[in-house]
């Protein structure tokens, strides 16, 4: 259901009225977010000494008084006897990786170590001959629907480069290793200095022809490098459509607390981003919003609910005046309409805003554990939409951050 349909109503939370335009400014991205410090060696990233050097932290002097409290009409809870461990601390302790492959299962659990899944592509990618060149792959499966292909192929996920690539089997996971991952952008590697140049890099490439083999320039960036793939490949990339990710652990075997949080985490975002126009379910391949996926086991099931938010670079680096105001949220909301004539309510077709943002490359992940339902609206208002994290010094496991080249370790 999106907002245009005749029966949406939106939760009181989030009352869409002449005051739209404030709540969207507190949506809206401010210079604090886009901090970038002097620059180092150019390609260097280095370790983010604190949680605030590597996301800002909310302020209620800038954000308001809503990013000090919890939802309060949250009815989602977790199970009575749902303990974690809250004494541990938690940033800077997630081992380092340079890219994260998503393994479409159309399952929400596994077997304990998803490698050992016969026949699967996890199997495929641990076993394979050829590896990982260009830093520690992070492998997880995960339900994102298998396609229904006469080859029985399936699809995965190449994070931080946002796509897609189709006709994946085991026989040819080699392949999939050497042409795209190996190929692809790092959570180390420097963005495309403009939008267009992410949107160019995110293309799915196209099998060879003589008029594009010897004559296609040089790549431009240090990014991305779009393959060359053999022509009888079945191999196929394509953007993710979506602007934000919200990946959790649901591998109930490796712990029962991620097989309860997982489905109840999803069901509050939800109604959190529904009226915003945002929530996208696993067949909505529409321009912009929030994906939610089931992943395997990350690490720390104890500090659950684990959840990694990974942020698309028009999210963070877009709509930067060289004065380090930020407008572009509030220059896209001008060009809607807001409110008609008589200033009565008129609700945003935010798809119109993510349609125009092209693709592009992740720029940020955000690794939160201990995460509970009532953790969650603001979570999407702050979190998801601007980068900043309510609760580090109890909620931040880590992250990057290829903006301000840095990582947590």
């Amino acid at each position: 259901m999106t907002p245009s349909d005749s029966t949406y109503k939106p939760f009181a939370a989030y009352k869409m009225s002449s005051t739209i335009k404030n709540l969207y400014y507190k949506l809206s991205p401010t210079s604090s977010s886009f901090s970038v410090p002097t620059a180092k060696k150019p390609g260097t990233f280095t370790k983010a000494p604190t949680t605030d050097a590597l996301f800002p932290t909310t302020d209620p002097a800038i954000d308001g008084d809503d990013c000090l409290h919890d939802c309060a009409s949250c009815s989602v809870k977790y199970p009575s006897k749902f303990t974690i461990d809250e004494n541990e601390k938690l940033y800077g302790h997630v081992k380092g990786w340079s890219t994260h492959l998503i393994v479409a299962t159309g399952k929400s659990d596994w077997v304990r170590d998803v490698a050992d899944e016969k026949g699967s592509i996890m199997e495929a990618v641990d076993t394979s001959k050829v590896k990982p060149s260009n830093g520690r792959l992070m492998l997880s499966a995960s339900n994102i629907p298998i396609p229904d292909y006469s080859d029985h192929s399936t699809t995965v996920l190449l994070l931080p480069s946002f796509q897609f690539i189709d006709h994946v089997t085991p026989a040819n996971t080699p392949q999939l290793i050497s042409d795209f991952i190996n190929t692809g952008p790092t959570n180390t590697s420097p963005l495309p200095q403009t939008s267009a140049e992410s949107a160019e890099s995110s293309l799915p490439p196209s099998l060879p022809t003589s008029e594009s083999s010897s004559a296609d320039p040089a790549p431009t960036t240090t990014t991305t490098i779009v393959p060359t793939i053999s022509s009888i490949s079945p191999l196929r990339a394509r953007p993710c459509p979506h602007k934000y990710l919200i990946l959790l652990c649901s591998q109930k075997t490796r712990d029962a607390r991620c097989g309860q949080s997982a489905p109840l985490l999803r069901r509050e975002f939800e109604r959190v981003l529904r009226p915003l126009g945002l929530y996208r379910d696993l067949h909505d391949e529409r321009p912009g919003g929030v994906g939610i996926y089931f992943i395997s086991h990350v690490g720390g099931h104890k500090f659950s609910a684990n959840l990694m938010i990974y942020r698309k670079a028009s999210a963070v680096t877009k709509s930067k005046e060289a004065n380090g105001q930020v407008d572009g949220i509030q220059q896209t909301l001008d060009k809607l309409k807001v409110e008609d004539d008589k200033g009565d309510q008129v609700v945003l077709d935010v798809n119109k805003v993510q349609e125009e943002e092209g693709n592009g490359e992740a720029a940020q992940c955000i690794w939160l554990a201990r995460v509970r339902p009532e953790d969650c609206e603001n979570i999407i208002r702050y979190t998801v939409l601007q980068g900043k994290v309510l609760k580090p010094e109890r909620q931040l496991r880590g992250g990057f951050d290829r903006c301000k080249q840095l990582v947590s370790w």
